[in-house]
C-alpha cells in the first residue's frame, strides 16, 4: 500500500478554457484514515493543480471546507482563477466524485523563493525529543487503521504519549517529528500533510473516537531544510460538539516553514 506522496498526489490535466481547468486524481488508499483520504493530503493534491495552472509555482495559503468525505479512487479537480497578481494569484478548487462536491477550497500560490527580513515573535520550537528517542506510531492498532502511518515516519515525544495508555495530561497538546518515508525531505506541497497529520490534539485531553475535519486552513511560509519536521499540535477550544485546532511546523533550522488551524467535530464523555 505504498506509494510515494508524489506518485499519490499526482494530477492529471484533462481540459483548460480560459480561467478554468480540470484535473483527473487518483486518491490513494495509503494517505487515508480510517479508510477516508487525509484532510491535508487532499489539499496537497488541490494544490499541485493549482500550481500546474498559473504563473506562481508554490501554494502559500489554503482555506477549505470539508462537504462529505471522498472514498479512495478516481477523483475530479475543478479549478477557476479568480485572481492573478505580479505576487500572488487566488484560484477557486473543487475536489468532486461522481459529480458531488466533497472539498471546496481557496488556493492562494506565490514564490516562496523571494527573500526578505523575518519577524516571528514569541514561536520559538518547543523541546521535543531527538528523532530516536520519540515513539513511531504504527499503521493498525487494536481501535483503528491509519494507513497514513506506513507512509510517513511520524513520532510523537514522549510527554505526548499519555493518551496512548489512558492517561491524557489534559493539556490538550502533541508534539513529535515527522520524516517521508519514500522522499528525502519535505516540500511546499507535502508540507500540507505535516500541519494535518497528528492523531486529534483533543487525545491529549480525552481519547475519542474520530474527529472528523470540518475547515481546514494551512499556510505555508517558507521551504524546509532536509531532515525531518518537529510539530506542536493543539487545542485550543472544546465546545458545541466541536474543537479548534493549531499546528505549527519548524524545521531543523528552527525556522516556522507551515501552520494550519481547523475546526473539527467531537463527541466528549458527558460530565
Amino acid at each position: 500500500m505504498r506509494e510515494t506522496f508524489t506518485q499519490a498526489s499526482a494530477v492529471h490535466e484533462r481540459h483548460r478554457d480560459g480561467d478554468r481547468a480540470s484535473f483527473s486524481a487518483d486518491l490513494h488508499p495509503g494517505w487515508g484514515v480510517g479508510g477516508r483520504p487525509n484532510g491535508g493530503y487532499l489539499l496537497a493534491v488541490l494544490g499541485r493543480a493549482v500550481a500546474a495552472t498559473g504563473r506562481h509555482p508554490d501554494v502559500v495559503a489554503v482555506s477549505a471546507h470539508f462537504l462529505r468525505p471522498p472514498a479512495t479512487g478516481p477523483a475530479d479537480v475543478e479549478l477557476e482563477v479568480l485572481h492573478e497578481g505580479r505576487s500572488v494569484s487566488t484560484v477557486r478548487a473543487s475536489l468532486r466524485q461522481e459529480g458531488r462536491t466533497c472539498v471546496e477550497a481557496l488556493v492562494t500560490t506565490g514564490d516562496l523563493d523571494r527573500t526578505a527580513p523575518v519577524w516571528r515573535g514569541e514561536i520559538e520550537p518547543p523541546a521535543v525529543a531527538a528523532m530516536e528517542d520519540c515513539t513511531r506510531l504504527v499503521a493498525v492498532t487494536d481501535a483503528f487503521e491509519v494507513p497514513l502511518m506506513d507512509q510517513l515516519d511520524l513520532r510523537l515525544d514522549p510527554g505526548s504519549m499519555g493518551w496512548t495508555v489512558g492517561a491524557p495530561t489534559g493539556r490538550g497538546e502533541l508534539l513529535g517529528r515527522i520524516a517521508l518515508l519514500d522522499e528525502p525531505a519535505f516540500d511546499p506541497l507535502s508540507l500540507l500533510v505535516a500541519v494535518d497529520a497528528f492523531p486529534p490534539a483533543p487525545f491529549d485531553v480525552e481519547v475519542t473516537g474520530w474527529v472528523p475535519t470540518i475547515q481546514l486552513s494551512a499556510y505555508v511560509r517558507a521551504r524546509p531544510a532536509d531532515g525531518p519536521v518537529v510539530v506542536r499540535h493543539r487545542a485550543q477550544v472544546i465546545a458545541q460538539g466541536r474543537v479548534d485546532e493549531t499546528t505549527t511546523v519548524w524545521d531543523r533550522n528552527g525556522a516556522v516553514v507551515a501552520q494550519g488551524t481547523q475546526l473539527a467535530g467531537i463527541r466528549l464523555a458527558p460530565r
